[in-house]
């Protein structure tokens, strides 16, 4: 599972962000010399809109609606999200942690889009 979890910093994770571009509804990994319209930007706004599921300070992520949509229950959001966690990697999900974070900033993504983003241990 360890291979399914990827850590970051906050200025790791702000570079990653940054790295990003958005567009037609398809995030992608920005040229080197490219010139991208400032719309094209990519936030975590944007990134939720891609996440299978996310716990983070910034965007509200459903942690409950998403354990329901799974037909699961959790005493309280720890053992909820830990669920929601566990149904998406034994899917082939990938966790991406921001490990500096005040608060838990943590995001599931479907591994080909991680793969896609050039985020570590995946390649293109």
């Amino acid at each position: 599972m360890s291979d399914s979890i990827i850590d970051m910093t906050g200025d790791q994770w702000e570079a990653f962000l940054a790295n990003l571009y958005e567009r037609d509804d398809r995030l992608a990994v920005r040229e080197p010399g490219g010139i991208y319209p400032p719309e094209e930007a990519v936030d975590p706004y944007v990134l939720s809109g891609h996440a299978e599921a996310l716990r983070s300070a910034e965007v509200e992520g459903d942690v409950w609606g998403t354990l329901a949509d799974l037909e699961e229950e959790a005493g309280d959001e720890e053992e909820a999200w830990a669920k929601v966690v566990a149904f998406y990697l034994d899917r082939g999900c990938v966790l991406l942690r921001v490990t500096d974070a005040g608060e838990p900033e943590e995001w599931l993504l479907e591994e080909g889009l991680a793969r896609r983003l050039g985020l570590p241990g995946r390649t293109a």
